[in-house]
């Protein structure tokens, strides 16, 4: 276990460290890296993920391959599609996304800000077939 350990390295990021950036998976959420890929040599992705952009039509159907990804969810909320699933996920909320799970956001608030750790940090984002009808978003969910 020990010899796992020492393939890390320490990491303390400040908020003034690390800025909200739009160059992450999706135009409308903006991404702060919370340098823990580096720290982990690509292991594990930290970043804080925030609105940016009301929804127009989602993230679609997709799913990633991942061994590992939760998303907390620190302030305002989020709805999802997990296959067939409608789940409203609010601040405080933790959802473990189990590896390969068909998914798709579809509508949040503007003040949506959530918590994503990710393994390993290069994870791949593959679009699947619709699972089924997804509801409309209601743009920041009025």
């Amino acid at each position: 276990m020990l010899d796992k350990v020492q393939d890390t390295l320490f990491s303390h990021v400040k908020p003034a460290d690390t800025a909200f950036r739009g160059d992450g998976l999706r135009d409308f959420f903006l991404y702060r890296d919370l340098g823990v890929a580096d720290a982990t040599r690509g292991k594990v992705v930290a970043q804080l993920v925030i609105a940016h952009n009301a929804p127009e039509k989602g993230t679609g159907w997709h799913r990633h391959e991942a061994d590992f990804h939760i998303v907390f969810m620190l302030r305002g909320w989020a709805k999802f599609m997990y296959d067939d699933q409608e789940t409203l996920v609010s601040a405080g909320d933790c959802v473990h996304q189990r590896p390969g799970v068909r998914h798709y956001l579809f509508d949040y608030s503007p003040d949506m800000e959530y918590l994503e750790i990710v393994g390993p940090a290069n994870f791949k984002t593959i679009d699947v077939e619709p699972v089924c009808p997804v509801p409309e978003s209601k743009g920041w969910g009025l």
